[in-house]
């Protein structure tokens, strides 16, 4: 079990024993079978290699498959295992919306109409039209600047239904961040209580294409892990890449816009994300999957995008901001008064919020619920 328990976070013996904080030569004696670790040691063990401590005693290793659907791929071909930060978040996010979904039924809510509306086999610009028309959001052609846009896309998407969940670590451990490299986001469909999660580890000029892939995907009724990177195989990602390019940039206005801007590259995106009023991202994803650069061009800017993100990356800003974004604030209004009309635990709240059942009053405030 410990050998299983290293594995699935992918360290070798002494990186475990690293971890878990004792000599190699003592943890590889416990893996041999040859000494047995104390009671506090065991949990020390199962806390360092993020598994849960009874697990360490089964009999044999549990079997662990993916949640969802994994729709991430690489070059075309499947990637690897989910990483246990990645299952764990997945397993959050199922869990608050599990809650979600009966706090609903017991409300008397009805099923939200556009779940599943549309198909592989529908037109990108038909589903496209369909949520701008649900959320109430018309093209972009210069009202807002596109950090404000996403932001209330993301308050339109909630309005409409839609959980919108962002985090760029598990639950509230800052050391076990989300890989962009591994994922940018996933989706898990509901008729009464559709999930989104964006992984807030990416560049922040590409969440707002998440965003919109991971909403195309409740369009259509999928769920699923995405990388959403240009060229994937499954059917599904293709259909939910060209949605979300389509709402952010018409192909028609695009194409002629892209044919008559100026000739260098950087003016001609900086110009187009001006008149979007989309970030660069945005523009350099639309210029690729509409075959006007290459892949080279493209993964050279969203390279550079990340990297700069990640070298002015500082604090992790404000508590209560974070976990309004982590939870979904319209999840996390809807505990909040489950808690304060008595009909939920203080304590099963905080579970659920992941906040101490004695800042509860104080993040309400800060949502304003």
């Amino acid at each position: 079990m410990l050998r299983w328990a290293r594995g699935r976070v992918g360290l070798d013996a002494n990186e475990a024993a690293l971890a878990a904080g004792v000599k190699p030569e003592q943890f590889q004696l416990w893996e041999k079978g040859d000494a047995q670790p104390t009671f506090r040691q065991a949990q020390h063990v199962a806390s360092a290699l993020h598994a849960p401590f009874g697990y360490l005693f089964l009999p044999e290793a549990p079997a662990e498959e993916p949640t969802l659907p994994d729709l991430r791929t690489v070059g075309g071909a499947p990637v690897g295992r989910p990483s246990v930060n990645l299952m764990e978040t997945v397993q959050h996010a199922m869990q608050r919306q599990a809650w979600f979904a009966e706090y609903l039924q017991e409300q008397g809510a009805e099923s939200l109409p556009f779940v599943g509306r549309f198909n592989t086999n529908s037109s990108v610009v038909r589903i496209a039209q369909d949520i701008r028309d649900v959320l109430d959001m018309d093209v972009e052609q210069g009202q807002r600047n596109w950090e404000t846009y996403y932001r209330e896309l993301i308050e339109a998407s909630e309005r409409a239904g839609v959980l919108v969940m962002r985090s760029g670590i598990v639950g509230n451990n800052t050391h076990r961040k989300l890989d962009v490299g591994e994922f940018r986001g996933f989706a898990i469909s509901h008729s009464l209580a559709p999930v989104i999660f964006i992984n807030s580890s990416d560049a922040p000029s590409a969440r707002l294409f998440t965003l919109l892939h991971e909403l195309a995907h409740i369009w259509i009724g999928s769920s699923g892990i995405s990388n959403v990177v240009p060229g994937s195989t499954h059917r599904e990602e293709v259909v939910c890449n060209g949605v979300a390019g389509e709402f952010l940039a018409p192909s028609i206005v695009f194409g002629e816009l892209w044919a008559t801007a100026t000739q260098d590259l950087a003016v001609r995106i900086a110009e187009l994300a001006q008149r979007f009023h989309v970030s660069r991202f945005v523009i350099i994803r639309r210029a690729l999957d509409m075959g006007l650069i290459d892949h080279a061009t493209y993964s050279t800017f969203y390279r550079a995008e990340l990297d700069a993100f990640r070298a002015k990356e500082g604090g992790g800003g404000s508590f209560y901001r974070n976990a309004g974004a982590k939870n979904s604030a319209r999840f996390a209004r809807a505990v909040i008064a489950e808690a304060f009309s008595g009909r939920l635990l203080l304590r099963d709240a905080g579970k659920l919020l992941g906040v101490q059942p004695s800042k509860i009053r104080d993040f309400a405030e800060q949502l304003g619920a």
